[in-house]
């Protein structure tokens, strides 16, 4: 239920850019892990390669991302993510935080506290599984 609402919210955030979930989780994943090859952004992504190339090509040409060559293989080509790319990033998860902070706002500090630690230990518990 409360993933439910996060993810209907969080897509009508992006629904003030001119952006996709796909493309957006794209940029999350270049964003944290810096430049990645198209089979390397996929398998992080969980698609096809030739999928990845399509939404690439489509955020290349929306100036988010651009192809490099690797700097230590010419032959290897990474995707780099671009200033506006980075900022669409900073926007959406500022609006995120905004969302959470308006719907927690009457929360205690002890209540908002136990929140913090709980989600902590499950993420804790999850990286480990």
């Amino acid at each position: 239920m409360i993933a439910g609402i996060i993810k209907q919210n969080g897509r009508e955030i992006l629904g003030g850019f001119s952006i996709t979930p796909p493309q957006f989780l794209a940029l999350q994943w270049l964003s944290d892990k810096g430049d990645l090859t198209i089979g390397e952004l996929s398998s992080k992504m969980y698609l096809a390669c030739s999928t990845t190339t399509d939404l690439v090509d489509r955020m290349e040409k929306n100036e988010l991302v651009k192809r490099v060559k690797d700097p230590h293989d010419r032959r290897v080509v990474r995707i780099h993510i671009l200033e506006k790319g980075t900022h669409i990033i900073e926007k959406v998860i500022k609006k995120r935080q905004q969302y959470l902070e308006d719907i927690m706002q009457n929360f205690s500090f002890e209540e908002v506290k136990n929140i913090e630690t709980s989600l902590q230990l499950l993420y804790s518990q999850m990286k480990h599984d």
